[in-house]
């Protein structure tokens, strides 16, 4: 199922994209008032958004419908660096022992088709394509093995990243938080649909310049040594988001540098899973980030 948070008519809801359609689970399931309420009814609520899916009723053209970020504002937003050989390489650093994580602040998070800012104190934006995934179900200590059962399902993420920012603080976060530098979308797909996370093409344009050519298997610590390592360290909860690190091709690297400017679009692939778009504009004045619904 490809889960999605909207709005129509002024009211945010959530549902399941069905082909042009979107089955509207807001007041016709159980637990649907929000995307985190919903994952955290488990496996019942699955199970009750494919008979609502089966029924055929309560649906909505998806053209008429605004997206939003699957996950609007997660409770947890992780970024892992250094995370494909590739791109460590690129970068001159050694491989990491252990996983590198790092913290994107939630106002930051976006949906597909909304714009990614370039702030007035930084011309030095740079976009990353991420698999990211997202807990389903709260857990602690969660083995290896294990680990798949957590997960509700897969994204895409941009993590954007102002590069002078990101070197001003051994943490990055700064420099990974700038408002609407965290694209999610465009939905989130069920983890039963994706037979193999470590097996999915990834491939990111700038305009119609491919940047990013890689494949999720070429990921140093995968989706569920991610879980493992992480886990040990806090609780993961319900619509948690967890980026999985960038492969080779980022703009900092390239020669000339190839930062983000206002006018382009960039555009994520990820196999199975779909395409998130976002164009690409200066900050305007007076902007303040819309609060959460």
């Amino acid at each position: 199922m490809k889960l999605v948070t909207f709005i129509h008519e002024g009211q945010t809801q959530i549902g399941a994209v069905v082909g042009d359609s979107v089955a509207v689970a807001t007041l016709n399931i159980a637990h649907a008032d929000s995307m985190l309420d919903f994952l955290a009814s488990g496996q019942a609520g699955l199970e009750a958004m494919q008979n609502l899916i089966a029924s055929g009723a309560h649906r909505l053209a998806l053209n008429g419908v605004k997206l939003l970020a699957p996950i609007p504002r997660p409770g947890k937003l992780l970024g892992v660096g250094l995370n494909y050989a590739d791109h460590i390489s690129e970068t001159g650093r050694e491989k990491p022992e252990y996983p590198t994580f790092f913290t994107k602040q939630s106002t930051c998070v976006i949906a597909d088709g909304q714009a990614i800012q370039v702030p007035s104190i930084s011309e030095k934006v740079d976009y990353e394509g991420e698999l990211a995934l997202v807990i389903g179900n709260r857990c602690k200590n969660v083995p290896v093995e294990k680990a798949h059962d957590v997960i509700a399902g897969y994204t895409i993420c941009n993590d954007v990243t102002v590069r002078d920012w990101q070197q001003r603080t051994p943490t990055w976060t700064l420099g990974k938080s700038f408002d609407t530098h965290g694209p999610l979308g465009p939905w989130l797909v069920t983890a039963d649909e994706i037979v193999d996370p470590h097996n999915l093409g990834l491939k990111t344009w700038v305009d119609e310049e491919l940047r990013q050519n890689a494949n999720t298997g070429e990921m140093i610590f995968n989706c569920y040594d991610l879980i493992a390592y992480l886990s040990q360290v806090m609780t993961l909860e319900p619509g948690d988001v967890i980026s999985t690190g960038t492969p080779a091709g980022v703009g900092v690297k390239m020669k000339p540098r190839g930062y983000l400017k206002a006018g382009q679009t960039v555009r994520i692939e990820i196999e199975g899973i779909g395409t998130l778009t976002n164009p690409v504009i200066a900050e305007p004045e007076n902007f303040v980030v819309e609060p959460s619904r």
